[in-house]
């Protein structure tokens, strides 16, 4: 069921409701494909649905979590140059699982942390939880778009949300 973002609220509250009905968008994406379907490289650049699911992990752990002293795991990757790419021993499920633990990492950092607190982003700039929250919304909300190309060049299904 696609999440409605509430029409009054507090900033906070919209930014991450938005933000949390299209991380919803993402997975849904992968919904009824097969492994080799999620792997499938669509583009020249080898693009894949999975791959795109991997680099929002890592971006949710960089952004929400490192950005402002927050623990993170260790990745097994190297979240700057092999984010977006899925190696033959990475799975599905272990992507996937990756995904929701930096998703519950950064909604932790997102409830405790107050929209004008700073931090400092892996390129040593100040920024605000507030800008963070619309980054990544911006980020997701791209590859999502992303996400809805490659789905219908694999199987022609099409929607920016689950029907309600």
């Amino acid at each position: 069921m696609t999440k409605t973002v509430p029409y009054t609220g507090s900033e906070k509250d919209v930014l991450h409701a938005s933000l949390d009905r299209h991380r919803d968008v993402v997975l849904w994406k992968l919904a009824g494909l097969d492994d080799e379907q999620v792997r499938r490289p669509m583009t020249p650049t080898g693009t894949n649905l999975l791959g795109l699911v991997k680099h929002l992990a890592a971006v949710e752990y960089g952004w929400f979590c490192a950005t402002f002293g927050r623990e993170t795991e260790d990745l097994w990757f190297d979240p700057y140059t092999d984010d977006m790419t899925v190696a033959p021993d990475e799975t599905t499920e272990q992507i996937l699982a990756l995904h929701a633990r930096a998703r519950a990492a950064a909604d932790r950092a997102i409830a405790e942390t107050d929209l004008d607190a700073t931090g400092t982003s892996w390129n040593g700039t100040t920024v605000s939880m507030r800008w963070v929250l619309v980054h990544m919304l911006e980020d997701v909300l791209r590859h999502a778009g992303h996400m809805d190309i490659l789905r219908e060049l694999i199987d022609g299904a099409t929607g920016s949300h689950p029907a309600s």
